[in-house]
């Protein structure tokens, strides 16, 4: 008898102990946070957030050494262009929004690069027809524009950098020189590109792979030609890169080659510091680069769903996600047919951004999907981007994103050089009708955005997410779940995503429109019953199998200076401060 008793007992404590694990399990944390996979980063003196931990290091060893947060993103950006090659490198464009203290000011940079100058349009159709094909293809010499990243790191040093050029490229230089250990999901994507780029023109495969391959996680990679193409940025500034040795190296390649840059393509290039676009959004101002990004449909979003009462409605639910799945819709049809270079097209965006259009807008907005949407060319849902961001002890945040377009961009890489340009001239348009259609000198549409949020005249935080036409559903996706829905900035990362496919883009004809409702993609963590209650209202929705972006964020408490960090969970990120 008592023996059964003790086993009953036994059971019983056991049953205890289970049902407290399951518990735990669903609380996930010791916090009691149920979202984040871990806790923000929380720093006084500065901050530096990454998709690669050893270029997070590299920034923030910049600013122990006495460096400001441009000099730490400057470092940063170089480091990841050698370490996360499958997103960005010098041989692509650059953004960047910047608070600087001393000034109490916000900078906008567009750093991107323009397409050849002796290149016409009738020129570019004339080879298109040769080649049977009706678009710019991604991994072509047509598709090869000026590289504009070079160019903003020196505009921003030049500006408010703290150190010496030499400085700050120092450790990308030791990692290129002396190697670094290839981390996990970077070198997913590398050996995912290697078998597509590596027959290119050029010293793609002596320059990205090792024995033909691309590195394994753990391996141990070296890039001595992008460790000279440094050095010789460090010791003779940007005319090395625009004017000097590497321009002359690039002109001569394309010659030989059939390319369409010349060395008067870089002599003439310029980045732009432009007026930053932006709009209230309950109470906090959130601002995007204009012009010839996509920036601008993060805000025409969050102007349609500031009418709607998302705090109530909930995160996640059947409700709030038809809402943003429509008002993405919505923006990006004007994103399709506005969106342009400036110095070629007047982007109105008086209206655009107007209050009183995003209320005609949300009036379209009922119970269930819109259908009159089309699929057009749809080269914009993927994108391979690096988003980092930076703050420092006088109180400066950089906001900063940086792209070769397609992963490793076009493959080519001029011998010696170390890097592969980029493809961003894939994104015009060819309807001559079109404000985004190709021609010599002009900046194509480009999908990268920095981010950077104010509140009450003080900064607030700098964010952003890489990802093609993700982008500003990641953007309006973490400002909601930051002011609406009161997560940290840690939570609002690491919550559940969610992607649109099947809106026109920039590079369709301009009297394309919509036909149908297109596609909605979740993560898997997605409740089902608000996939059926998705469904019911006319959504095609599908779980998974998407590409939902990578996010990092600093945040500043305005009252004690404090930083916040978050980076990106689903791969390699690091936030760290000091």
């Amino acid at each position: 008898m008592k023996s059964r008793l003790t086993l009953l007992l036994s059971l019983f404590f056991s049953l205890m102990l289970f049902s407290a694990d399951i518990l735990h399990a669903q609380i996930d944390r010791e916090a009691g946070n149920q979202i984040s996979t871990r806790s923000e980063v929380i720093a006084e003196r500065g901050m530096v957030a990454t998709s690669q931990p050893l270029a997070t290091q590299v920034g923030l060893q910049i600013l122990r050494n006495g460096g400001n947060a441009i000099d730490a993103a400057i470092a940063a950006n170089a480091a990841m262009g050698l370490m996360e090659p499958t997103g960005n490198g010098i041989g692509g464009d650059l953004f960047a929004i910047i608070w600087h203290e001393e000034s109490g000011q916000l900078y906008a940079l567009n750093a991107s690069g323009r397409s050849p100058q002796n290149l016409s349009y009738e020129e570019l159709m004339e080879i298109l027809d040769e080649k049977g094909v009706n678009s710019i293809p991604p991994y072509d010499l047509l598709s090869v524009s000026v590289p504009g990243a070079v160019d903003g790191w020196f505009e921003m040093h030049e500006r408010f950098g703290s150190v010496e050029m030499s400085e700050i490229l120092s450790e990308p230089i030791w990692y290129a020189e002396n190697g670094f250990p290839v981390s996990e999901a970077i070198s997913a994507s590398w050996r995912r590109s290697v078998p597509f780029l590596k027959n290119q023109p050029g010293a793609f495969e002596e320059t990205f792979t090792i024995d033909g391959e691309g590195p394994e996680k753990g391996e141990i990679f070296r890039n001595q030609d992008l460790g000279n193409t440094f050095r010789l940025l460090a010791e003779n500034g940007r005319d090395a890169f625009y004017r000097g040795e590497i321009a002359e190296k690039i002109d001569e390649w394309m010659r030989e080659n059939d390319g369409y840059l010349r060395y008067e393509d870089f002599e003439d290039h310029e980045s732009e510091w432009v007026e930053p676009q932006t709009t209230n959004y309950r109470g906090y101002d959130v601002y995007q680069v204009g012009g010839n990004v996509q920036g601008t449909a993060v805000l025409q979003m969050l102007n349609i769903l500031e009418g709607f009462d998302l705090e109530k409605t909930g995160f996640g639910t059947a409700e709030t996600l038809h809402l943003m799945i429509e008002s993405k819709k919505l923006a990006f049809e004007d994103r399709a047919k506005h969106y342009a270079d400036p110095d070629f097209q007047d982007v109105p965006y008086e209206t655009l951004l107007s209050k009183e259009y995003a209320a005609e807008r949300r009036e379209l907005i009922g119970d269930t999907a819109m259908e009159d949407i089309t699929t057009g060319v749809d080269v914009l849902e993927d994108g391979d981007t690096i988003y980092l961001t930076t703050a420092d002890d006088e109180g400066n945040m950089v906001s900063l994103i940086q792209s070769n377009f397609r992963g490793m961009g076009t493959g080519f890489v001029v011998p010696g050089t170390g890097f592969s340009f980029q493809n961003r001239g894939e994104l015009f348009s060819l309807d001559p009708d079109h404000p985004n259609v190709y021609e010599p000198g002009k900046r194509p549409f480009h999908t990268i955005i920095p981010g950077f949020v104010m509140k009450d005249g003080e900064p607030f935080m700098a964010f952003g997410n890489m990802g093609g036409a993700y982008q500003p559903i990641g953007h309006v996706s973490i400002l909601t779940n930051v002011i609406d829905f009161g997560m940290n900035i840690q939570q609002a990362g690491d919550a559940l995503r969610w992607n649109h496919s099947g809106s026109t883009q920039p590079t369709d004809d301009l009297n394309d429109s919509l036909t149908d409702e297109g596609v909605v993609a979740i993560e898997s963590s997605i409740n089902y019953q608000v996939v059926r209650d998705l469904e019911a209202r006319g959504h095609d929705v599908k779980i998974g199998d998407s590409f939902f972006g990578r996010f990092q964020a600093i945040m500043r408490d305005p009252e004690t200076g404090v930083y916040y960090g978050a980076s990106e969970s689903r791969v390699d990120g690091q936030a760290a401060g000091y």
